[in-house]
């Protein structure tokens, strides 16, 4: 069986990272979307919250799971016997970044990297920019998050 792990703060989950998990389940036997904390970033909503709202985002997709890591993500998937990591592309930027951790993640477990692309609709959102746009109230943010995400940002923002 072919497990692969998702990770990020989705910090909140976007149509682009939702996007690379439906296509994900498709590639592998099983999908584990691992909720971590960036500790660069100040989150908006809390670990519990995002983990949350990405089960509710992932529902409809039986072999896709929702998992909460704390420390380094090739441990975690060590743990739950994960050997895939599937991470998304939306330019030059993020590919060098990427390339870079998968490098270090195959010398410290073995891990092989699988990079997607994301699809041009998805290319410039990024949660930071979501979120900004959800402060001021903006309309429209459903061509940016689920819609379970779209009420979590609204209620947080009223």
């Amino acid at each position: 069986m072919k497990k692969a792990v998702f990770p990020g703060s989705f910090d909140p989950l976007t149509n682009g990272h939702l996007d690379i998990i439906q296509r994900a389940s498709e590639i592998f036997d099983e999908v584990v979307v691992a909720v971590g904390i960036n500790t660069n970033k100040k989150g908006l909503f809390t670990p519990a919250e995002r983990l949350e709202l990405v089960e509710e985002a992932v529902a409809n997709l039986p072999n896709v799971q929702v998992g909460q890591v704390g420390g380094l993500t090739v441990d975690y998937m060590n743990e739950i016997g994960a050997k895939y990591l599937v991470r998304g592309l939306r330019n030059a930027k993020d590919f060098e970044y990427e390339r870079d951790i998968a490098e270090v993640n195959s010398v410290l477990a073995g891990v092989e990297t699988v990079l997607l692309l994301a699809k041009p609709e998805n290319q410039n959102v990024s949660s930071s920019m979501v979120k900004e746009i959800a402060k001021f109230g903006a309309d429209k943010l459903d061509a940016f998050v689920p819609a379970v995400v779209v009420t979590a940002l609204q209620k947080h923002f009223q």
